[in-house]
């Protein structure tokens, strides 16, 4: 199964991959992983990301494409995969379709004021990185990490303007994605408003009919 990830900030694509990769054997591959892996493997495609976002620019598509198509040669992708942050771009779409045949693209569909309400209720704390939601899923004590007893924060790019921004830029780069899929009979429209399992049950069924 090689399937595409789209959807905005908040909208649960790393949960349901996490699912989907389990059930269907295949890895995840996120853009956001294989950049880490490669900076910190110090790999040649590493080295070049590592000098680029030092001198804060963006890294371009080709060395973003170079690094799909290397971590396609890897045995556990050759059976599938989930790609999740790629591709961003048409040029990124039709690079890829040189590379693989897709079954399917997923378009996780939220509105955004359950995207806000998501994002902007998570609290993290600090030193272990572990992720509560003041609605979803509180902590024993309201501010207050069960395990280390740290005050809670609320990262800044889960601020109401910071979400809000994140999800224009969204907008912006993904819109033709998804009418470019649509277009090619490939796009998959799923409600990701509602529980993790019942995403991942509605996932399920539109891919096998694919």
């Amino acid at each position: 199964m090689k399937l595409v990830f789209l959807g905005p900030p908040g909208a649960g694509k790393g949960t349901i991959a996490t699912r989907a990769k389990e059930f269907y054997s295949i890895p995840h591959i996120s853009t956001g992983d294989l950049f880490r892996h490669n900076i910190k493997n110090e790999t040649e495609l590493g080295k070049q990301v590592k000098a680029i976002l030092a001198a804060g620019d963006l890294v371009p598509d080709s060395i973003t494409i170079a690094m799909v198509e290397d971590r396609f040669k890897d045995d556990d992708a050759k059976g599938g995969f989930i790609l999740d942050g790629f591709p961003r771009t048409i040029a990124q779409a039709e690079a890829l379709e040189q590379m693989a045949d897709l079954d399917a693209v997923v378009n996780f569909v939220l509105d955004k004021e359950r995207i806000v309400k998501r994002l902007s209720g998570r609290r993290m704390c600090k030193s272990t990185g572990r992720i509560y939601h003041i609605e979803y899923d509180p902590p024993k004590t309201d501010g207050i990490d069960d395990e280390t007893g740290e005050p809670l924060i609320q990262r800044d790019d889960d601020k109401e303007d910071a979400i809000m921004n994140r999800l224009d830029v969204y907008d912006a780069q993904t819109a033709p994605l998804i009418e470019y899929y649509r277009g090619k009979g490939l796009l998959v429209d799923i409600d990701a408003s509602k529980s993790p399992k019942e995403v991942f049950e509605s996932v399920k069924k539109a891919l096998a009919k694919k």
